[in-house]
């Protein structure tokens, strides 16, 4: 491994589901053994690395000095995928190869399945920052924690008494239907970033910076049935967070996931569920799948780590665990009447549920006499 002091920093996160044990609950020790071969093997293009995994997903934390979209790191992260891929297909796991949705490399590992988080800074003396990663979700799992983070000064005291905070920040925030992306200042748009974020199944946050362009966030944003063109699995993203000084304090962006909110996927993908904080190297629950988030905080220095700690792993996340829990419980006591399940155009199981309702538009008859079709109101204004 390289260490080279005085130059910029880049700390690069890149996750796949490349299979699991008996279903989608967590890779196999030999899949796990097999990614970190190929990474051990190329480690001279790294400062340092760490693997694990959330559920079924395995993730690459990276440090190093090629800057973002390396196309060496992202070649490497890809074959290392596919040698877990080719252990997985051997092992007869579950969804061998889930997330690689291309046949061959091009260059970049974003639009192919795996989720990318980078940011290239630098680094300052104390660098602090901690890797959320999540499982059984979609990128949009993140918009209220990052709410929570840099927006709602009733979670977060330090934007109210840190100066460098309470003068706001630049939010990116991605369509990913449309594949654009608006960037938003706060306090200014602050109406607008709530507005897109009410609805995170289109809207999520791609990055946070500072107002001189410093950055402080970045989240994956792909979402694999906008890729494949069919449902592969959910999206189960990764966000990476620049923590203390001018930045949200760790402590703070931690307890932006102390009220487990409901999230979609889950089992099939198509429910909403509770997201549930967790230990490292925890598995998929078999209880309906309930969504999962792993904290990762490190120290880093010279591009060195030190960490991860658990963050999720102190006495007081056991009770933010039972109140996922009993939220999830009562979610799925209702069965699949929305809204426990998705609407239908965020149905991740859609041929299944278009082949139910064609038989019951098949069996629809017209209403005779004065029926009105009920055509869309156009003018939503307020009659106040």
């Amino acid at each position: 491994m390289v260490v080279i002091e005085d130059m910029k920093i880049t700390v690069s996160v890149i996750k796949a589901d490349v299979g699991g044990v008996g279903g989608h609950t967590k890779p196999s020790d030999a899949l796990i053994q097999a990614i970190k071969d190929v990474v051990k093997e190329r480690s001279e293009l790294l400062i340092d690395y760490y693997i694990g995994y959330c559920g079924d997903d395995t993730h690459i934390v990276m440090s190093h000095t090629h800057g973002v979209d390396n196309e060496q790191i992202h070649k490497m992260a890809w074959d290392a995928f596919m040698a877990g891929t080719q252990v997985a297909k051997d092992e007869g796991l579950y969804g061998a190869g889930q997330d690689l949705l291309k046949d061959s490399f091009s260059g970049n590992v974003k639009g192919m399945g795996p989720g990318v988080a980078e940011m290239e800074f630098e680094e300052r003396q104390n660098e602090a920052f901690t890797v959320f990663a999540a499982d059984k979700t979609e990128p949009g799992a993140f918009n209220y924690p990052i709410y929570r983070m840099f927006v709602d000064s009733l979670s977060n005291t330090g934007l109210i008494v840190n100066q460098n905070l309470a003068s706001g920040v630049i939010m990116n925030i991605m369509d990913v239907e449309e594949g654009k992306v608006a960037r938003l200042e706060l306090w200014q748009d602050k109406p607008t970033i709530e507005a897109a974020l009410m609805y995170p199944s289109r809207y999520v946050v791609d990055t946070v910076t500072t107002k001189d362009g410093e950055p402080i966030l970045a989240a994956s944003t792909d979402r694999l049935h906008n890729i494949a063109g069919t449902y592969v699995g959910k999206d189960d993203p990764i966000c990476l967070v620049r923590t203390q000084k001018m930045f949200p304090a760790t402590e703070e962006v931690g307890s932006a996931f102390s009220n487990p909110h409901f999230v979609s996927g889950n089992t099939r993908g198509s429910h909403n569920m509770p997201l549930m904080p967790v230990k490292l190297n925890s598995a998929a629950t078999i209880n309906f799948c309930i969504p999962i988030v792993e904290a990762l905080v490190f120290s880093m220095h010279n591009g060195k780590f030190t960490g991860p700690f658990d963050g999720f792993s102190t006495p007081d996340w056991d009770y933010i665990r039972e109140i996922a829990t009993k939220k999830a419980i009562t979610m799925r006591s209702q069965g699949f009447f929305h809204p426990a399940t998705l609407v239908p155009s965020e149905l991740e199981y859609a041929e299944g549920y278009k082949a139910r309702m064609s038989v019951l538009e098949s069996k629809m008859k017209p209403i005779e006499g004065n029926f009105s079709s009920g055509v869309k109101k156009q003018n939503y204004e307020d009659p106040d």
